[in-house]
């Protein structure tokens, strides 16, 4: 990974170590890293991983190219205040922070902020992450590339030039994890009450969704074909499809959670 400005992580939580070690694994060296973070424990995990930390923006040494915002979304307002200079030299700022609108960050930091908002999710722990970023008018084609290639170390990257469609990426990819996660219990407890054990079941399950997610994202067919092929007429499969995709059943359930998701993100920013 080619990255040769200096990056700033705000907060270091479970996201902000994923992140860490993907660039550490792709050859950032860690003195090109630095974190704050005043919570030790998340200090303590940084540490752990060789690069440096402080508390507070203010003990912060080296220059900043890049600022990533890591933080839960009540401490924006406490933070951000501190960085309206660094925004004014020149640094672009990528924040993952669930909710907060582009026009949130230009209030803060200055209206010749440049803004990335970026929207990751849970498989970034494993590097099979999912990131949509959404730039404002200050973000040069360099910050651009290096936004693209700080988050592709934990996966896969797309852009979307409206950002009020943002809402709709946290309800698929940034949420969506959970549903894939519900399913697998589901999945899990449906296998135990036909007879399976519990252990079982659950390899069962967990194996299946893994599988038949990198076999979809391996083939070139859509997903409806992919399911076609699995589905013989009159078979077991064909079965228990006609329960999931009957009236009220899961496609329409999971458009309803996916437009339940798209506007409460609305609602919280």
């Amino acid at each position: 990974m080619n990255h040769d400005g200096n990056i700033l992580l705000v907060g270091c939580g479970n996201m902000g170590q994923a992140l860490v070690k993907g660039w550490l694994a792709e050859g950032v060296d860690p003195g090109q890293i630095q974190v704050v973070d005043p919570n030790a424990e998340a200090a303590s995990a940084a540490r752990s991983l060789g690069v440096s930390v402080v508390t507070s923006l203010s003990e912060a040494r080296m220059p900043k190219d890049i600022v990533i915002l890591a933080v839960k979304p009540q401490q924006l307002d406490s933070v951000l205040l501190a960085y309206r200079d660094m925004a004014a030299t020149g640094a672009v700022f990528l924040s993952i922070v669930a909710g907060k609108p582009i026009a949130f960050y230009e209030r803060a930091l200055g209206g010749g902020a440049a803004i990335v908002r970026g929207m990751p999710n849970t498989p970034a722990a494993i590097r099979q992450g999912m990131t949509v970023l959404s730039a404002n008018h200050a973000v040069t084609a360099s910050q651009r590339d290096q936004c693209q290639t700080l988050m592709a170390a934990v996966g896969d990257v797309a852009w979307l030039a409206d950002e009020r469609l943002m809402n709709a990426v946290t309800a698929i990819s940034g949420s969506g994890p959970a549903y894939v996660f519900l399913l697998i219990e589901c999945l899990t407890e449906a296998a135990v009450r036909v007879g399976l054990e519990k252990d079982l079941a659950r390899q069962l399950a967990e194996k299946t969704v893994a599988g038949a997610g990198a076999y979809a994202l391996s083939s070139e067919q859509e997903s409806d074909e992919l399911r076609r092929r699995v589905t013989s007429p009159g078979g077991t499969t064909e079965a228990a499809l006609e329960v999931l995709m009957g009236q009220e059943a899961l496609p329409a359930l999971l458009v309803r959670a996916v437009e339940a998701a798209t506007e409460r993100g609305g609602e919280l920013a």
